[in-house]
């Protein structure tokens, strides 16, 4: 059975979100990050990404990570890639054009997105308010404008990035982009993205998953 652990309060939201929408049969281990544990060295400490038990899994101390059979697997979006290939069907490529292409978006949502969305969501709702930092959050929306307005660009002519269908590339850049969200002006400019990004989150699959990760700890 596949395994993926993480908590859905991180990056292994996309490949929760990726398994739901291929129907796939997986053991989810919930992971937390060290840092939001009271006292991670504790004997009843829940499982988190310094736990001895979890290292032995990703000697990297992060996650998600991902488990099948004997492969095993970390780095979210690289995770997506494969589950889409090995169980995906049309989530998957069709062709080695498209291999290509939705390596390049995975690339693209970590190079020239996520550096910047992440720092949206932490300076504008994530961190308490006396630790956010305006300046920081407002040097990524602009950094965000280029970008943003090539995706929307790209999703412009078919409502999707890649084989005129919803796919992984869709999962993987989407979950980047939803850490912008909390700056509405960026959507506000690039109306073909934010249809895009609202029929991603229309799906019954992300609801599945996002229902799950309202349940978890904040």
């Amino acid at each position: 059975m596949l395994t993926i652990y993480g908590c859905l309060r991180s990056r292994a939201s996309r490949n929760v979100w990726l398994a739901h929408e291929a129907g796939l049969d997986f053991r989810h281990v919930p992971v937390l990050q060290h840092y939001r544990v009271a006292d991670p060295a504790a004997a009843d400490a829940p499982m988190h990404t310094r736990s001895p038990e979890f290292l032995k899994v990703n000697p990297n101390g992060h996650i998600p990570t991902l488990v099948d059979d004997a492969l095993v697997l970390h780095e979210s979006l690289a995770i997506n890639l494969y589950l889409a290939r090995a169980y995906g069907a049309d989530l998957g490529p069709a062709n080695q054009a498209e291999d290509g292409l939705m390596g390049m978006w995975a690339l693209w949502a970590a190079t020239e997105a996520e550096p910047h969305t992440i720092e949206v969501l932490y300076n504008r709702v994530g961190k308490p308010p006396a630790e956010r930092d305006a300046a920081k959050a407002d040097a990524a929306i602009a950094a965000l404008r280029a970008p943003f307005a090539v995706l929307d660009q790209a999703v412009a002519e078919t409502g999707f990035l890649v084989g005129g269908r919803f796919t992984v590339a869709d999962i993987n850049v989407a979950e980047v982009v939803r850490y912008a969200l909390p700056a509405p002006e960026l959507f506000a400019d690039n109306p073909n993205l934010k249809a895009w990004l609202a029929a991603c989150h229309a799906r019954p699959a992300y609801k599945r998953m996002m229902a799950d990760r309202d349940r978890e700890p904040a």
